[in-house]
């Protein structure tokens, strides 16, 4: 890799780093948020709500539609939304402009990591894209370990608008940072959006969204409820619960890391191992939780591997839209940031569910066998891909040897 390319690097790793920070840190200022706007601590959740379906509703449609634009432009001009939407957040003084803040920030986000991802793709060497893609979802999981928590004290110290002072400023020095790292010759492709949504019409990218989907989902049934999880069946004191989170951060950095070099090296083939591995793991917790150092260890094997698709995925999307569909490329990027959303929302739902209706320690084995419904997916499409890329060779074959027959 070029100086470049390593500048452009960090500059995208920055920059979900930032985004990340900006979406996550309302987690921890819930309750400094309704007792502000006073409002119920259910009213200021759905600001988080809202805003994942506000990301999967909106970056697949104004990513297809922005796609016509050079990229260079369009992503300082979206970074500059981001600040906008962030500055909005902090100087909120309603609980619906409140709202539309976070709806506008939402979408912006998505689009921005769809682009990032693009450019990671276009701009790197073909053997790099992998690790690239990795070192940039990377800045979510790190904005989880360091962002969130500084965010969340900023917040409680200044007050929870300080906390979004804060991220406008991140926004900011991104915004600096791309104007000096961004390519400026990354044209856009100028294509209808009816024409992009044509991805959609291929069974196998219907299937390959659900994919990541699943395997998240299967993680935030547990994940969702790992604070009450720790503190009633492992017994966790409270005061050591931050600390198993941060742990939970710093493994799940490798996760992502590793996710990468797994891209690289057959990743569609061998993720739906992944998946069996996450489904034990998962499970084992129900059997480990009697002990707290057999739950601990369950559950960093759980951050060890809730990433390790992401990469791979990431680049079957977006080889995928190249060979079939190439106007609906950015599109394409955007999958995997969509689909992880998706599964949030999944998989917070149906642990909520079996919290209701169940034991707690439930959500382990349940999260399990999602698990493997991932991994019968991952599957299924491994076997139409290799199916689709045996039939292409025989088709290749029977043409070379009837023009050898001419001959």
């Amino acid at each position: 890799m070029t100086k470049q390319q390593k500048f452009l690097t960090m500059n995208l790793f920055l920059l979900t780093f930032v985004l990340g920070t900006s979406e996550f840190v309302m987690v921890g200022l819930l309750s400094e948020v309704a007792l502000d706007m006073k409002i119920t601590i259910s009213a200021a959740g759905s600001l988080v709500t809202f805003f994942a379906l506000s990301f999967a509703i909106g970056t697949p449609v104004f990513t297809a539609l922005f796609s016509r634009f050079s990229k260079y432009p369009l992503i300082l001009t979206l970074i500059g939304v981001f600040i906008v939407g962030n500055i909005i957040t902090a100087i909120s003084g309603s609980y619906g402009l409140l709202m539309v803040s976070r709806v506008i920030t939402a979408v912006v986000t998505g689009v921005l990591i769809a682009l990032a991802m693009a450019v990671a793709s276009e701009t790197m060497p073909i053997d790099k894209r992998g690790p690239v893609i990795s070192i940039i979802f990377t800045g979510f999981t790190v904005a989880s370990v360091l962002g969130v928590p500084l965010g969340t004290f900023i917040g409680q110290w200044g007050g929870w608008s300080m906390a979004y002072w804060f991220t406008t400023t991140l926004g900011i020095v991104s915004l600096i940072a791309s104007f000096a790292t961004i390519p400026r010759g990354l044209k856009g492709t100028r294509s209808s959006l009816k024409k992009q949504l044509k991805l959609f019409a291929y069974p196998r990218i219907v299937l390959a969204f659900f994919i990541p989907a699943l395997s998240i989902a299967a993680t935030y049934s547990v994940y969702t409820y790992l604070a009450p999880l720790l503190e009633n069946v492992l017994f966790v004191p409270a005061r050591y619960i931050s600390l198993v989170f941060l742990l939970y951060g710093i493994v799940s950095i490798f996760s992502t890391l590793i996710g990468g070099k797994l891209a690289v090296y057959d990743g569609m083939g061998k993720i739906r191992y992944v998946f069996l591995a996450q489904a034990v793991i998962l499970a084992s917790l129900y059997f480990t939780s009697g002990l707290l150092v057999g739950g601990l260890v369950s559950i960093s094997f759980m951050a060890l591997v809730v990433y390790l698709m992401n990469s791979t995925m990431q680049l079957y999307f977006i080889d995928w839209a190249d060979q079939h569909v190439p106007e609906a490329r950015d599109l394409a990027s955007s999958l995997t940031s969509v689909s992880v959303n998706v599964g949030i929302a999944m998989g917070s739902a149906l642990g909520g569910y079996v919290t209701t209706n169940m034991e707690l320690i439930d959500i382990s084995w349940v999260g399990g066998i999602v698990a493997v419904l991932a991994a019968v997916l991952a599957l299924i499409n491994y076997g139409l891909e290799r199916g689709a890329r045996s039939s292409t060779l025989k088709e290749e074959n029977g043409q070379h040897g009837q023009y050898e027959g001419s001959l």
